[in-house]
């Protein structure tokens, strides 16, 4: 299936579905209500999420102290694929999935793609199909792993990353179809088509067999190899990073969302002073072809696109990503790896040079050459409204930031492993890892897709 046939499928799909998503004020949202003595927003049923305020210190940052919203939503959900091989060849039962952020329609989306709250049916809306394949392990596990999501925005959020290879014919029911992976790949590259918690999943998967790559893609495939080369051992990685989150000295802890500095709640929704950052907003759904038929709930919307971009570089013949340890409020175990750069550039507009991101000019002014991918993907649109980051993969000859404490060199073949276990990579990182992945095909099959 070409990438035309795939966009008329979701175009299809989104006819015969639908999905009408309004703002509204955050008073107005249905089964919502501010806590009378914090102001946090809680559905009344107690489960789904929250949006709490979170006081942060972090003295070595380039900023020291802050406030913000966040959402907490301290249940694991899952996040689940099913593979069949057909003549040898993989392929990925997949999800035409709209949701009320996606900046346009449905996307191509994991099997299963559920919080805990909705596959135990506290919405009483419809069951979700498959579920069971991946609840009782109806297969040959090829992934599974708990992974966290966006740290800026989520408190300790994280989902189970899921891949269950099946023997048997499993039918693609109504919205769901059977892709060969190697196109699924190829899908990364064209804008807003593969939502973030595919390519989550996606970069947990461990290498499959597929066609022959050629050029700057036989590279990516041939660094995949174990065993291959690298800068770093991987237990040297590992206890760098361990001593990052040992010695990092960040504190997080909740503040009534009625309390922050520099936010004000008014119109209708949540902004800061600046007019950056992001805006805490209401929307009313009303879908067909869901769980359940509409429902309120307030997200946060972005204000910019984001820049998410690797550094890579050969080394030895093998392909190195150069890895930030980052440090997040929201996450679990306080530094995870991410992109080289990673940030919303008008975030910073107002800072001084110090303050702004390593490398975010130089990666901005790449030359066109060393760009080896470049595409603006829509994060999660079930909790954030027309979220986009732009993706880049830029190669370089030269190591930029030689001997900077918070940067390493990974090769490639140590992401495979470093994504069998938790809270290493951070999400944004990982799409990264699944659109290098699919540049291993690219070079062949992306024009025959188009």
């Amino acid at each position: 299936m070409a990438i035309i046939d795939v966009r008329d499928w979701l175009e299809e799909v989104a006819g015969h579905t639908f999905m009408e998503v309004t703002r509204v004020p955050l008073e107005e949202l249905a089964g919502w209500r501010a806590d009378p003595v914090t102001g946090d927003l809680r559905h009344r049923s107690g489960r789904f999420f929250t949006v709490e305020g979170l006081d942060v210190r972090h003295p070595a940052g380039p900023v020291t102290a802050w406030t913000q919203p966040i959402i907490n939503q301290p249940e694991a959900g899952i996040l689940g694929i099913l593979l069949k091989r057909v003549d040898g060849v993989p392929y990925l039962l997949m999800q035409a999935k709209n949701e009320p952020g996606n900046p346009d329609g449905p996307q191509l989306s994991p099997t299963v793609q559920a919080t805990r709250s909705n596959y135990t049916r506290v919405h009483e809306g419809r069951p979700v199909p498959y579920l069971d394949f991946f609840r009782e392990a109806r297969g040959r596990v090829l992934a599974d792993v708990r992974q966290s999501e966006q740290g800026a925005w989520f408190y300790r959020k994280r989902n189970r990353n899921m891949v269950v290879e099946v023997a048997a014919h499993v039918e693609a029911a109504e919205g769901f179809r059977w892709l060969p992976l190697h196109r699924v790949h190829a899908l990364l590259s064209v804008p807003e088509l593969v939502n973030m918690d595919a390519r989550t999943v996606l970069a947990c998967l461990p290498p499959q067999p597929g066609p022959a790559a050629e050029g700057f893609g036989a590279l990516v495939a041939c660094s995949r190899l174990p065993g291959r080369p690298a800068v770093h051992t991987t237990g040297e990685i590992l206890s760098w990073l361990s001593g990052l989150r040992s010695t990092a000295d960040i504190q997080a802890r909740p503040l009534a969302l009625g309390r922050l500095r520099a936010w004000r709640r008014a119109e209708g929704r949540i902004t800061h002073d600046t007019g950056r950052f992001f805006e805490v907003i209401g929307v009313r759904v009303r879908a067909c072809g869901r769980e359940v038929g509409g429902w309120d709930q307030p997200m946060i919307a972005p204000v910019g696109t984001g820049v998410a971009a690797f550094l890579v570089r050969r080394i030895g013949g093998v392909l190195h990503a150069l890895a930030h340890a980052r440090v997040d409020p929201g996450y679990t175990d306080v530094v995870e790896l991410a992109p080289t750069v990673q940030c919303t550039p008008g975030n910073y507009d107002h800072l001084p040079s110090r303050a702004r991101p390593p490398l975010l000019a130089e990666v901005l002014a790449a030359e066109p050459g060393s760009v080896r991918f470049d595409t603006v993907l829509a994060e999660e649109g079930g909790r954030f409204y027309h979220a986009r980051n732009r993706y880049l993969v830029v190669e370089t000859a030269e190591d930029p930031l030689p001997g900077h404490p918070d940067f390493r060199w990974v090769a490639l073949h140590q992401l495979d492993e470093l994504l069998r276990h938790s809270y290493y990579l951070n999400v944004e990182a990982r799409t990264l890892v699944s659109c290098l992945h699919g540049l291993a095909h690219a070079d062949r099959l992306t024009a025959a897709a188009r």
